[in-house]
């Protein structure tokens, strides 16, 4: 892992590099070197993109991607990381390296609003369709007044129930 590590470090100069459990690399990079980060794990043997997500950091207005490739041969997970803005959270897609990026990417977009440049799909309903909110893994949604909003309540003798059954 050392030998990789160091690889790492010369070829993409990253901000952080942390080994979090046996056989992981978690690589920090500025948000413009995810796509060249991405394609250099790919030429170096990771070929698996085992996920993409995101992670809200509301009071620094961030948001941060989060790519895990595996590499097969080596057994080793490399967590592939980088901040945007929250307000204007956009990001260029990694389809042309890892295709599967395509759905990862459309449910990124659908519950943090990061806009993937190059993946027309990616604003695409995946799960949400006519969603018209804020996207809802964001610390911000509020799904009670969300709820409160799209499902009024019935009152039924001294109990107020909503359109579905349950008692408030």
């Amino acid at each position: 892992m050392n030998k990789i590590i160091n690889e790492i470090k010369i070829a993409l100069e990253p901000l952080k590099i942390e080994t979090p459990a046996l056989r992981q690399i978690a690589v920090v990079v500025k948000p413009d070197a995810i796509h060249n980060s991405l394609a250099y794990f790919r030429q170096k043997g990771f070929t698996q993109l085992s996920i993409v997500t995101c992670i809200d950091w509301i009071k620094e207005s961030e948001l941060e991607l989060v790519y895990i490739v595996l590499s097969w041969t080596e057994g080793i997970y490399i967590q592939l990381r980088a901040r945007i803005d929250r307000e204007k959270p956009v990001m260029v897609t990694a389809t042309d390296i890892f295709p599967g990026a395509r759905y990862y990417e459309r449910e990124v977009h659908e519950f943090f609003g990061v806009d993937f440049l190059g993946n027309e799909d990616a604003a695409k309903p995946l799960f949400l369709e006519l969603w018209d909110d804020i996207p809802p893994l964001r610390k911000d949604f509020d799904p009670q007044a969300y709820s409160d909003s799209k499902f009024p309540m019935r009152e039924r003798g001294n109990e107020f129930v909503s359109e579905f059954g349950g008692n408030k």
